[in-house]
């Protein structure tokens, strides 16, 4: 009976000696990671065309209504009617150009969810692979201030980047 009863007490030791064993924590800064991806420069260089795009096509909208609002102040002698067209075309313009600038910002941040996604789906792949291969149970992120403290703990970035094949 004395034997069971150390048998059981070495097997709760060394089962209580791996599980604590088998605790290992990483970081990693996403931020840095991101910024080392060739593919985020592509996509910030998309971006800011499809950007500047969405800006022009305002820009234009908006000289168009400045131009036929200049034209109808500087001619007070235009019969009524003439008037009230120009007035419709001039409201039409306006509400032309608010709901622009609304759905070009819906338009933008789905432009930016489809060029970032997959840069950040295969950066979030990486990190769990590198994770699962080196057997570590946790991996904090650094590069968005949510740990304030930590133990120590491996900077898995290296393994990432080779993961990704970056240098």
């Amino acid at each position: 009976m004395k034997i069971i009863t150390r048998l059981a007490v070495v097997a709760l030791l060394l089962f209580c000696f791996t599980n604590t064993q088998a605790q290992k924590f990483g970081h990693i800064n996403s931020n840095d990671l991101l910024d080392a991806m060739p593919e985020v420069k592509v996509a910030d260089s998309a971006l800011q065309a499809y950007q500047k795009s969405l800006e022009d096509l305002n820009e234009s909208m908006v000289k168009e209504y400045s131009t036929k609002l200049a034209d109808y102040q500087s001619h007070p002698e235009w019969s009524d009617e003439k008037k009230q067209i120009t007035e419709a075309e001039l409201t039409d313009l306006q509400d032309r150009i608010q709901k622009f600038q609304s759905d070009a910002q819906d338009k933008f941040a789905a432009k930016k969810d489809a060029l970032y996604s997959p840069i950040l789906k295969k950066a979030d792949d990486a990190i769990k692979a590198v994770a699962k291969e080196n057997n570590y149970a946790y991996v904090f992120d650094t590069g968005v201030g949510a740990v304030l403290y930590a133990q120590d703990s491996d900077n898995i970035m290296d393994l990432v980047k080779k993961k990704l094949g970056l240098k």
